[in-house]
């Protein structure tokens, strides 16, 4: 992959750098280690949902307000409102209060995020020592949570009220989590090395 530049261009079109990779190295990597016969069964990304949920939003919903504004800004893509399914007296909740915000990112703007969050974002964690191994759910699909979202660098430091943290999702194609493991740290996810 290219180091120096942020975006290829594919005949008039704007192609993100790491979409580039994928298709220029990652691809024949994958084929080469797994023996695919197709280029189009090698794993790739399908989508990454950004979610953050805001408990506290049932005593003053301008706090979700604000969640969903900075989710929007992080992602660049406006969330949706994320409503209980159920009561739960225990925690003041009623059915259908809005306790969260969601986006879910495809395309060109998944790999941006994606791209960010490898080379930008984590490393700005502090004592950041890779993401765990542990977090696949056995169909190919990691989750990893952020404690803070500071980290990112389109958060206005003054303008937050509290820390919240986030759910990330990278849903891939692979069938195994061993192919989307590979896949993912062919694509510059940093595993923690146990």
């Amino acid at each position: 992959m290219s180091e120096t530049a942020a975006a290829t261009k594919n005949e008039g079109r704007y192609v993100p750098r790491l979409r580039a990779g994928y298709r220029d190295v990652i691809v024949g990597q994958m084929i080469e280690r797994y023996g695919y016969k197709n280029p189009n069964a090698v794993p790739r990304l399908r989508k990454i949902v950004v979610n953050m949920g805001v408990g506290e939003a049932n005593q003053n919903i301008k706090l979700l307000d604000a969640a969903a504004e900075q989710l929007a800004a992080i992602t660049g893509q406006k969330p949706i409102i994320r409503r209980a399914r159920k009561s739960i007296a225990n925690f003041k909740i009623r059915e259908g209060m809005p306790i969260g915000c969601t986006t879910t990112l495809r395309g060109d703007r998944m790999y941006d995020f994606f791209d960010r969050l490898v080379s930008i974002t984590l490393p700005r964690v502090r004592d950041f020592r890779g993401v765990p191994t542990k977090s696949f759910d056995g169909r190919g699909n990691y989750t990893m949570g952020l404690k803070d979202q500071l980290v990112f660098l389109e958060i206005n430091y003054t303008k937050v009220d509290k820390a919240r943290g986030m759910n990330i999702t990278i849903v891939t194609t692979a069938r195994t989590d061993e192919e989307a493991r590979n896949l993912l740290t062919l694509l510059g996810l940093p595993f923690r090395r146990d």
